[in-house]
């Protein structure tokens, strides 16, 4: 890499002039563009065979390194400082592989719960969290940043794991009450930190997220607070998951010497860790069929099946994270099967805010079709593939993972070339495993001590004014909190350095004295 090589930039979905051409940087700190489209590529960088292979024996940091830096040069983050971002985020997994492949019933599973809140979502926010402070450091935001977001569970309790303590952040998560399990909403509420705030609101995870995006249109609110976003809108999330995708193919063609292309079944919410399947696959990584994997909840296999991305009412399932029935990063794939059109995509996306349906049909749902598979798993299903997984193998899936293992059962490619990606551990879902599997086995410890620690949340109703109104005030009582500290430190030093120049001048009379 040279130093005259440039960073790729990013332009709105929505193709607003002012959000064209944004640099990483001010992507990352944005989230969301100002127009509400999302971010994305302006161009997309290749990795030819021989570069790929080139990379196969490196370990998954340095992996990450390589494949993050196809899109950030030296003009934006310098290669020794991406690394060392990289490293920090990866040394908060207790895997030395980060996200360990195993085979289980013929085909592959990717374990991506092993970092500290257990669940996929670790892979990312570990590293936003730290791009988010060397960028604060180096003179975005004037070195704050409030950062606003909703979570239908895992989301919110690794955002923030990834942000707690981090200074010149505030993190405000909204989590709709009674909506996300009991050892998620304590994952979220013990966090002691004080730059941390858990908001409970009276709604679906829907009505939180229209909160967010309500909260990044309103411009006047959005510049006093110096708003961000950590949901997977925000591009560096996405990026960030790409890596795993380059780490399981090298993995099975390492055991499987006959496997040219690896498949790879996601269970899918909001569309954001397939769509780093896509785009992986669009950089050159040799992937077959990228399987979306949904639960009742399933907007987008009735798309992908039928052509019809029409909204529904969310249905309570034993795989909540899931229970999504619009997903907040899909826009991103439409603008790409538009054929980067930001105009066909805008006039799309207005028409679905106002009547709930986007439908499409011959060539362009031939087109879909030919990008991904789908397939559901209903709440019978999702149980049964968790008793016989533990019955046949002793391996324990979330209901998360078990709709994506169910799914490549029902498309017949559950076999060496394919990794179903598990997306959180069981015991995050304790409740639902049981059903199918008691006693279950014993919770790690990390997670058994959450029910001694005390909680800290609040609750808002489902209005963005109030929430918005809730967000000032705690930004303010911290900083007020924190500027009250840091004059007593400087109180305490000039105290100190009086002290100690009075104890000098006392030992200089004192010698005067003597003489």
């Amino acid at each position: 890499m040279t130093g005259a090589e440039k960073s790729i930039t990013y332009s709105s979905t929505r193709g607003c002039p002012t959000q064209k051409s944004i640099s990483f940087r001010t992507a990352v700190m944005r989230g969301l563009a100002h127009d509400r489209g999302l971010f994305v590529p302006d161009s997309f960088p290749t990795v030819s065979p021989e570069e790929l292979e080139s990379w196969r024996n490196l370990s998954y940091a340095d992996l990450a390194t390589e494949v993050i830096g196809k899109f950030v040069k030296d003009d934006e983050v310098p290669r020794d400082v991406l690394a060392g971002i990289v490293k920090k985020s990866c040394g908060a997994f207790r895997s030395e592989d980060v996200t360990p492949l195993i085979k289980v019933e013929g085909h592959y599973i990717l374990e991506l719960f092993h970092g500290p809140t257990f669940a996929f979502k670790d892979v990312a926010l570990q590293m936003l969290g730290n791009f988010f402070e060397y960028f604060l450091s180096t003179g975005s935001n004037d070195g704050r940043l409030a950062v606003l977001g909703a979570t239908s569970g895992d989301t919110g309790s690794a955002a923030i794991y990834g942000l707690r303590g981090k200074k010149g952040v505030d993190c405000i998560i909204l989590y709709p009450n009674g909506r996300v399990s009991e050892i998620q909403e304590r994952q979220m509420t013990t966090v002691p930190d004080d730059n941390i705030h858990c908001v409970s609101v009276e709604g679906t995870f829907d009505d939180c997220q229209d909160i967010v995006k309500a909260s990044f249109a309103n411009q006047e609110f959005r510049d006093r607070v110096k708003l961000g976003a950590v949901n997977s809108i925000n591009w560096c999330r996405v990026l960030a998951q790409t890596t795993y995708y380059f780490w399981s193919y090298f993995r099975v063609t390492d055991a499987e010497k006959d496997v040219k292309e690896v498949n790879f079944s996601v269970p899918t919410g909001n569309f954001g860790d397939i769509l780093a399947g896509y785009y992986s696959k669009r950089m050159g990584l040799p992937v077959g069929d990228l399987i979306v994997a949904t639960n009742e909840n399933d907007i987008l296999h009735r798309f992908f099946t039928q052509g019809e991305y029409h909204r529904e009412d969310i249905q309570a399932t034993i795989s909540p994270s899931m229970d999504i029935c619009v997903s907040s990063n899909f826009e991103r794939y439409l603008y790409h099967l538009a054929g980067d059109d930001s105009t066909t995509l805008a006039n799309w996306m207005s028409a679905f805010e106002s009547t709930g349906k986007l439908t499409i049909s011959g060539k362009m749902l031939d087109k879909a079709r030919a990008d991904f598979k789908s397939a559901r798993a209903d709440t019978d299903a999702t149980l049964k593939i968790i008793k016989r997984y533990n019955s046949d193998h002793e391996y324990m899936l979330c209901p998360h993972s078990a709709v994506g293992v169910d799914a490549v059962h029902q498309l017949n490619t559950a076999d060496s070339a394919t990794v179903c990606l598990a997306t959180a551990h069981f015991a995050k879902f304790g409740d639902a495993c049981s059903m199918a599997v008691d006693p279950l086995p014993t919770l790690p410890k990390q997670l058994s001590k959450l029910w001694k620690m005390q909680i800290r949340s609040s609750n808002c109703p489902n209005d963005a004014t109030v929430v918005q109104a809730f967000m000032e005030k705690r930004i303010e009582e911290r900083i007020a909190k924190h500027a009250a500290r840091d004059e007593r430190k400087k109180m305490l030093k000039n105290v100190v350095l009086v002290s100690a120049a009075v104890g000098a001048l006392a030992m200089a009379v004192s010698a005067l004295r003597r003489r």
